[in-house]
């Protein structure tokens, strides 16, 4: 061996620690991530995400890292997504994209903790045996407490008082959908006008179902947030646009994109909790001694610029309402 390479050799020996002592080296805790949405539209979440462990103490990369599965709004992907975390033995696997990701996790595994995020009243669709005690390895934030659907009917009839049908949009694939539907049908009744629920879960039931609404009696239409939908956010919008239709979302971010209004709490801010709840677990607390969170704070936002365009005047008292006014 040549003199040169013999002091390279040593070198790298000493700049590399034993095999003992790498062997004795903790190994970083996998989180797994798993989405019924798409990583596209997600990067808000994400971010809400990362911050939320950051503030538990843990960063990607430093001290912990995070396997991602994206269902793309395709549901029937999940529990193969699921299957796949549990096989790399996460040390705990965060759901987003409300209940469909949520109740993938749950038939993946018993041990696993679960931490779900923006699942709609979870005690009620029998994701947890109750907010305060949810029992088992699986707890994390509801995003949609009861009224939540009313409200947006109230919002989209307040804007709209001359009319006499409204539209609420599901996705029948969703487990949390008879929740919207019997919230939003029970408010209308209240309100003294008609409803109806309409279904779509594909890119073609949505273009075929906005194309319909023009020819219908349906003068507004109330979309909720749900994984799929939030997937085809732009899509939805653009639809929207499009065909002239009035419509309130249960997120800021349509709003933004374009959307009329939005009625909802801040999905960032969720993503960003329950991440909190993925760090104490790391730190050795169970998803049962947890209590599911809820929002507390919901904000109405007006886009000023669209109601425009659909020829709509916003009552000042709608105005007077908002939280943010898009100009």
């Amino acid at each position: 061996m040549r003199r040169r390479e013999f002091i390279a050799l040593l070198a790298g020996a000493a700049a590399s620690p034993p095999l003992a002592v790498r062997a004795q080296q903790p190994t970083m805790p996998v989180i797994g991530f798993l989405s019924s949405r798409s990583p596209g539209e997600s990067a808000g979440v994400v971010a809400g995400f990362r911050q939320g462990l950051s503030e538990a103490g843990f960063a990607e990369g430093q001290n912990a890292l995070v396997a991602f599965r994206w269902a793309e709004g395709h549901y029937d992907r999940l529990p193969a997504l699921a299957a796949e975390l549990v096989a790399l033995r996460v040390a705990v696997l965060f759901t987003a994209g409300g209940p469909p990701a949520a109740f993938a996790a749950k038939a993946a595994t018993q041990t696993i903790p679960i931490i779900f995020s923006a699942a709609m009243d979870p005690e009620r669709i029998g994701l947890v045996t109750s907010l305060n005690r949810p029992g088992g390895n699986i707890t994390g934030m509801s995003l949609y407490p009861i009224g939540l659907a009313a409200k947006s009917v109230q919002l989209l009839s307040r804007l709209l008082p001359g009319a006499t049908v409204i539209g609420y949009l599901i996705n029948p694939l969703n487990p949390g959908a008879s929740v919207y539907a019997s919230e939003a049908s029970a408010a209308a009744n209240a309100l003294g006008i008609s409803i109806r629920i309409l279904n779509a879960s594909t890119e073609q039931e949505l273009d075929e179902l906005f194309a319909s609404l023009p020819k219908s009696t349906i003068s507004g239409l109330a979309i909720p947030a749900e994984p799929f939908f939030d997937s085809q956010r732009d899509r939805i919008v653009a639809l929207a646009a499009r065909y002239s239709v009035p419509a309130i979302y249960g997120l800021r971010e349509y709003a933004v994109a374009g959307g009329l209004m939005s009625y909802g709490t801040s999905l960032p801010d969720t993503y960003r909790r329950a991440a909190i709840y993925v760090g104490r677990i790391l730190k050795g607390e169970k998803p049962a001694e947890l209590p599911v969170m809820q929002p507390t704070k919901y904000d109405l936002v007006l886009n000023a610029k669209t109601a425009k365009a659909l020829g709509l005047n916003i009552p000042e008292q709608l105005i007077a309402l908002a939280d943010e006014v898009i100009e």
